[in-house]
């Protein structure tokens, strides 16, 4: 999945001969251009997932939790995805039967920006996000050491969660928890399209390197 996160991203994917399987677009990051770009998204050539993200979780522009509503419902019908925090569910509930409505997937994502929890904390949030209603369930921590990566490893390798989850690192050891995750069937794989300021997140082009190189 190329995550969108600026106008010239945006133009950018538009131009793309061979596209990824899905775009993200960072509606907190986009929202000062917003009307500029919603004309184009139908040129966008492969199925959208919106998100506009909680500011503790990496959200940017101070948007307010009525602000993030109002992007997510404003471009619902634009999307295959949408994906809000589990912080966020209580609050967007009348938004996921919305969605399950227009049959729109539903993420529900937590992002550890400063550690690793402990597996058996993961899967709790796993099973309360299922709770809400979610297709898959995103998680996203600090790898800086081997003992953070191994904990989300064997989170996702545990397999013991009724839901399909999308797991990755960020950090020092972000781009080998991506690589590793992968292998290990995460059902999400989320990259950027140019330079990212998400340390640890590849590229697409890296990504389709690492999947020539694996296969040769």
């Amino acid at each position: 999945m190329g995550v969108i996160t600026s106008p010239a991203e945006f133009d950018f994917a538009i131009r793309m001969n061979e596209p990824p399987d899905l775009f993200e677009l960072r509606l907190d990051r986009l929202v000062r251009v917003i009307d500029r770009l919603e004309n184009k998204i139908s040129r966008l050539r492969a199925p959208l997932v919106i998100t506009a993200r909680h500011p503790i979780e990496g959200g940017t522009n101070r948007l307010s939790p009525s602000e993030r509503h109002n992007l997510l419902a404003r471009f619902l019908s634009r999307a295959r995805y949408i994906d809000v925090e589990l912080r966020s569910a209580p609050v967007f509930v009348s938004l996921f039967r919305l969605a399950r409505r227009q049959n729109v997937r539903r993420i529900i994502s937590v992002h550890h920006l400063k550690s690793t929890p402990s597996p058996s904390r993961l899967r709790a949030q796993a099973r309360a996000a299922k709770t809400y209603g979610a297709d898959f369930f995103k998680v996203a921590t600090r790898t800086d050491t081997p003992a953070q990566l191994t904990r989300l490893l064997d989170f996702a390798a545990a397999q013991d969660v009724d839901i399909a989850v999308s797991a990755m690192g960020i950090g020092k050891l972000g781009a080998a928890s991506r690589v590793l995750l992968a292998c290990c069937g995460s059902a999400l794989v989320y990259v950027s399209l140019g330079r990212s300021d998400i340390e640890g997140q590849m590229s697409l082009d890296q990504l389709r390197a690492f999947g020539t190189a694996s296969r040769g």
